[in-house]
């Protein structure tokens, strides 16, 4: 690496944009990318950016949202007949189309039944959504709200 390419990598990592500097000093070491058009290499150097930074937003607003069950996703949903969970309105409840309209979502039945996996699951899509979500433990049982 050279002195200038050294100093670039400084200037990147001072602004803040750590992905940048390291996807940037990967093109400096490997030779393939000698072949590629100026264009080219910096658009991967703005999408490595890019994908850290929405990544790290991702991480960040699964942490602050305090799931019950953080590993809870709409897609292991376990549609037993029992439930008489309807697969069409949890998709659609997965799609947020709900947030933007500003309804709620009110989730009953029996205890053990899966009300805070449901709950954590669709919170989990409004975050994959990158809507700020907030559970709340409350007698019975947990709520999620969107702020």
């Amino acid at each position: 690496m050279t002195m200038l390419s050294n100093e670039t990598v400084r200037k990147l990592h001072e602004m803040r944009l750590g992905a940048m500097a390291e996807a940037f000093s990967a093109q400096l070491e490997d030779a393939q990318f000698q072949a590629v058009s100026f264009e080219d290499r910096f658009a991967m150097l703005v999408d490595a950016e890019w994908s850290a930074r929405k990544s790290n937003r991702l991480t960040r607003l699964i942490r602050n949202a305090g799931y019950a069950d953080p590993a809870a996703c709409v897609e292991n949903i376990e549609y037993h007949p029992e439930r008489r969970l309807d697969r069409e309105q949890i998709l659609r409840l997965a799609s947020c189309t709900y947030l933007q309209e500003a309804h709620n979502v009110i989730i009953l039945g029996a205890t053990g039944a899966g009300k805070t996996y449901l709950a954590c699951a669709l919170g989990m899509a409004a975050s994959r959504s990158f809507y700020s979500v907030r559970c709340k433990n409350r007698h019975p049982s947990p709520i999620c709200t969107q702020f």
